[in-house]
């Protein structure tokens, strides 16, 4: 049965049901429905929305606040505009009076609780933590609040926050226009000595068979807010028992002070690098989230807390972005549940590299040319792909290379394929046999005896989209774009489909072996097929840029590297031997020594640019300026240099252009995007092809990261965009994180990886966004 709060100042936590939302706000009707689920919340009650709208219409502010309001909302698209509307909003309700029946119906309660009771003064909007809109950190808490007085200017602080920039901007992509209203809870202040996050989900995945779990010392804000590095911890529901842990650093940790106060505390190296939660805490921690799921009948996203041994739940929202449920056994799809056991013996071990579980037959190939062999659902098992090897892939259920990290050619094709992959197996030619029937897990790098998951004819695409079903909401607006990466053009219309601002890496090495049938570019031109070379290429790359419209399509010029193309028809002609093909003959030096091709290339990206001119061009492996400047003479020279509005880009690979970008801007360079899978081989002195060495390739080394931070730092000093188009955003959200930390203006990833990452980036800005108010309020 629901209570009647509709008219109510304040309400008691056991007062209040999951149906007062519109009065009590997400938050305070979630709390109030933990409370009479029996569950551990710290007692509590609620500001209602009511108390707000007395207040504002008493100080005759109620229909100018909703006008400039709706007014401010127009302008999301104008930060300096919006951020001035924003503020002006802030400061009227900041002025208001609290009316005479409202402080005492809020200190009536506050004193029921305790008399001097630290509290929690936490916004509740009546539209938050509902399934669709979450608005998470998006409103003011404040925290270990003591004494009447700082009680009521805390709840008029919450008040103001309903006019946050972010939170207009949020409301605006919602196309939420109806007056904002917002409750305020005050709780029970915890002290936490541990505490943090749990989802009921694991919502990089939407696998439902897990919970994952983050914590750290002290209060929780350190977590929501990302200004630490907390522990991971996964486990499965079925238990629960616990399957991994990652122990995370903490520099700090916040602890109530004196006078209402919150106080950081520096910890020892000891504190900071030890496990914050024992094994039997974590589970005891996974079954209060399994009591709250099962509450709801839904995935939860929850924060709890230890306070002397005593664990609370602090809050609960339903998840509001997620992907399907656990994916079943099929192409492209994830993993099996853990603790369901293969049933079969594992052949082989190797890197995970592309996600997914398939059954098959194995086809040995020991190179492209045999390609022609592999049948229908059949799995290709190679010494190494490089991208000759694409068209063959294309028709492959998984894929299974002896060679090759996490980066190589094999995996970063197979991802943009949706096909399962495992790389660097060592000896999978050798070890495995033609026609055996054997189960691929790219999730897990297993080649598994026997079939167990489904057989597949072809790889398909269905995975791209990882925003998955009716609940999922819209995505909010981001200040980082959000781009792609992409290599096969018959994908383009599919991947144009997502909510992305344009492709930030069309990598054309992998376009010429497709479109030119296995033939290596300079042969073409010796067998005079100049013409042909064009028509072809042109056709492909109109596929992509008429797919994305008015949406920028960043092209990058072939990067020939010796080892890959002397496995093309004709490449033994044109390709050295080099024992270092890596660090050798490639790149802007390549172009320079045989211009040729590059100026073909050039009258290719002409042709297209006069049908669709939001194609640009951006050259690979810069290592000086000299080369630098002689392909932007080419460019020059070339009926594409004298085409308006075009962009030239260069990447940022080697490590010289730390110090060039001042140079290189005055060259007129308008972007840098970052290729940080070879700038972090370069850095760290390691072949990402070296499955030997594989442990060493860590884009998140703190040289690879120092070294990120300050190309982004010179570009903008220098007025110009930068980006990222490696690997590590698509896999870790704490280095798509630190890239939005440094101000990067766009990020490209694979295109199975932009929904997760546009989740991860959004949530970083909104840490951001928070951390700066609340530095700006301690000032």
């Amino acid at each position: 049965m629901l209570h009647d709060v509709t008219s109510k100042l304040v309400s008691r936590f056991e007062e209040v049901r999951l149906g007062d939302a519109p009065t009590v706000g997400g938050k305070g009707a979630n709390l109030g429905e933990m409370t009479s689920a029996g569950l551990p919340i710290p007692r509590g009650f609620v500001v209602t929305a009511e108390s707000y709208l007395r207040a504002v219409a008493e100080a005759g502010v109620r229909q100018d606040l909703l006008e400039r309001f709706r007014a401010a909302a127009r302008e999301v698209d104008d930060p300096d505009t919006l951020a001035s509307a924003a503020a002006s909003l802030r400061e009227t309700v900041a002025a208001i009076p609290v009316p005479g029946d409202v402080r005492e119906a809020i200190l009536e309660e506050y004193h029921r609780l305790g008399e001097g009771l630290p509290v929690a003064v936490r916004s509740s909007a009546t539209s938050e933590d509902a399934e669709g809109t979450s608005f998470a950190g998006m409103h003011d808490t404040y925290n270990n609040v003591v004494g009447d007085d700082d009680v009521i200017r805390r709840v008029r602080d919450c008040w103001a926050s309903l006019y946050g920039d972010r939170v207009i901007s949020y409301r605006a992509s919602q196309r939420m226009d109806e007056e904002p209203e917002l409750a305020v809870v005050v709780q029970t202040q915890v002290a936490s000595d541990r505490s943090g996050v749990m989802f009921t989900v694991d919502p990089s995945t939407g696998a439902r068979d897990r919970l994952v779990i983050e914590a750290a010392l002290g209060l929780g804000e350190v977590v929501v807010s990302g200004a630490v590095e907390p522990d991971t911890y996964i486990v499965a529901k079925d238990g629960p028992r616990l399957v991994s842990v990652r122990v995370g650093r903490q520099t700090h940790r916040l602890v109530p002070g004196a006078g209402g106060t919150v106080e950081r505390e520096g910890l020892e190296p000891g504190e900071a690098d030890a496990r914050v939660l024992t094994d039997d805490e974590v589970l005891e921690v996974a079954e209060l989230g399994l009591r709250v799921e099962a509450h709801y009948g839904e995935p939860q996203d929850t924060e709890w807390a230890y306070s002397g041994g005593r664990l609370w739940m602090l809050q609960s929202r339903p998840v509001t972005t997620l992907g399907g449920g656990p994916a079943p056994a099929t192409t492209g799809a994830g993993a099996p549940p853990d603790g369901i056991a293969a049933p079969g013996t594992v052949l082989l071990r190797g890197l995970a590299a592309a996600p997914g579980r398939v059954s098959g037959r194995v086809r040995i190939l020991q190179g492209p040319e045999e390609g022609g062999q592999l049948q229908a659902a059949e799995i290709l098992v190679a010494p190494m792909t490089n991208p000759d090897w694409v068209p063959t892939m294309r028709r492959a259920a998984a894929v299974v290379t002896d060679g090759g990290g996490m980066t190589c050619h094999a995996a970063i094709v197979a991802r943009e394929l949706g096909v399962p992959a495992v790389v660097g197996a060592r000896s999978a030619t050798t070890v495995l046999r033609d026609g055996e029937l054997v189960t691929v897990d790219g999730a897990k790098g297993e080649i598994i005896e026997g079939a167990d998951a489904a057989p597949s004819a072809a790889p398909t695409a269905a995975a791209v989209v990882d925003a998955s079903g009716p609940s999922a909401a819209p995505p909010s607006p981001l200040a980082t774009k959000l781009y792609v990466n992409l290599a096969i053009a018959e994908r383009a219309t599919e991947v144009a489909a997502l909510d992305v601002d344009g492709v930030g890496l069309l990598r054309a090495e992998f376009m010429i072996t497709d479109a030119l049938g296995g033939l290596h570019p300079r042969e073409m031109l010796a067998r005079g097929l100049r013409e042909e070379f064009l028509r072809r290429m042109a056709g492909s790359l109109l596929q992509v840029t008429r797919a994305f419209g008015g949406r920028p399509v960043v092209y990058r010029t072939i990067d020939f590297r010796s080892n890959e193309f002397r496995g093309l028809e004709g490449g033994d002609r044109f390709e050295p031997q080099e024992n270092n093909p890596m660090i050798g003959y490639r790149g802007a030096y390549r172009y320079v020594r045989e211009p040729e091709l590059f100026q073909l290339e050039l009258e290719l990206l002409a042709r297209v640019r006069e049908e669709t001119p939001n194609l640009h061009v951006m050259l690979p492996f810069v290592r000086t300026r000299w080369e630098l400047e002689a392909c932007l003479e080419l460019i020059d020279a070339s009926p594409l240099g004298r085409q308006r509005g075009l962009r030239r880009w260069v990447m940022a690979e080697v490590p010289s252009i730390v110090y060039r970008i001042p140079e290189y801007a005055a060259m007129g360079i308008d972007g840098v995007s970052i290729g940080s899978n070879d700038l972090t081989q370069l850095m760290l002195g390691v072949d990402r092809d070296s499955e030997i060495c594989a442990e060493l390739f860590d884009e998140s080394d703190a040289a690879v990261l120092d070294a990120i931070e300050r190309i982004v730092g010179a570009c903008r000093a220098a007025g110009i965009t930068s980006s990222l188009c490696g690997q590590a955003p698509s896999n870790d959200p704490a280095f798509a994180e630190h890239l939005v930390r440094f101000g990067i203006d766009s990020i490209s990833v694979n295109p199975d990886a932009a929904e997760r990452t546009r989740r991860v980036v959004a949530a970083a800005e909104r840490r951001i966004l928070v951390e700066s108010a609340r530095r700006s309020m301690q000032h």
